[in-house]
């Protein structure tokens, strides 16, 4: 072996092993000091010398120093390309499979070809679902499968009681979001709704809408007519 080659094998080592302990210190200092800090998933480099991300309960950031002495809990965001990278990295981690989602939950709507899948949790009550719905309905070539996802009211559930017991759930919904007709009082066996909000919980869904793409993307928040192209044209 090379002097050099040798050379390049020490530092790799060297620096593995500094890696290590300085993962050990973090979570040995925040483990001691901080309840919740006590199962850390994961330590690893952020894109700021000297800042690591510290994940816990599987999709939990926080950023901490060197050393552990301070705890970050925000958003990191790079100005120069306008991203927020922290709510990337959560989205990369909870993303879903698509193909495992139980679409006997969800009502669908076919727009042209249908090709194209999306999976959306969306509240009646919510706003930004009623303009994400307009956006989404100058959308064509696509299958949305929407879960009803009651969890702002007491009248979100009962709204999505009546849409999810009409003859016609796709035009009852739509008639609500687009049009603010009220849906007609219907019952029926309703379990689908707990079995979503079960759904959400377990994947720490916590607002709406939440837009689920075929290849797993997840994007929390409405967005715009350009942005759901994007999207499905990417995950197709």
């Amino acid at each position: 072996m090379s002097t050099r080659l040798s050379f390049l094998v020490l530092l790799l080592l060297t620096l593995g092993a500094t890696a290590q302990a300085q993962e050990a210190t973090i979570r040995k200092n925040l483990g001691e000091r901080l309840s919740q800090m006590q199962k850390i998933d994961e330590v690893i480099e952020s894109p700021i010398a000297g800042l690591y991300e510290v994940r816990v309960n599987q999709t939990e950031i926080y950023y901490t120093d060197a050393q552990g002495n301070y705890l970050i809990e925000g958003n990191l965001l790079d100005t120069r390309e306008r991203r927020n990278l922290t709510e990337e990295r959560i989205n990369k981690l909870s993303a879903l499979n698509f193909d495992a989602l139980p679409l006997k939950d969800a009502f669908v709507i076919v727009r042209g070809n249908g090709k194209r899948k999306l999976a959306v949790f969306e509240d009646p009550n919510c706003g930004y679902c009623k303009r994400f719905e307009r956006d989404l309905d100058k959308i064509t070539n696509v299958t949305v499968y929407t879960f009803l996802y009651p969890i702002l009211s007491a009248d979100s559930g009962v709204k999505s009681k009546n849409i999810w017991c009409a003859k016609d759930k796709g035009k009852v919904w739509q008639d609500w979001m687009l049009k603010e007709q009220s849906p007609p009082n219907i019952t029926c066996d309703v379990s689908a709704l707990s079995r979503n909000l079960e759904l959400g919980r377990k994947y720490k869904i916590t607002g709406t809408p939440t837009l689920i793409f075929a290849d797993g993307t997840r994007v929390p928040g409405a967005i715009n007519t350009t942005q759901i192209e994007k999207y499905l044209n990417s995950a197709h």
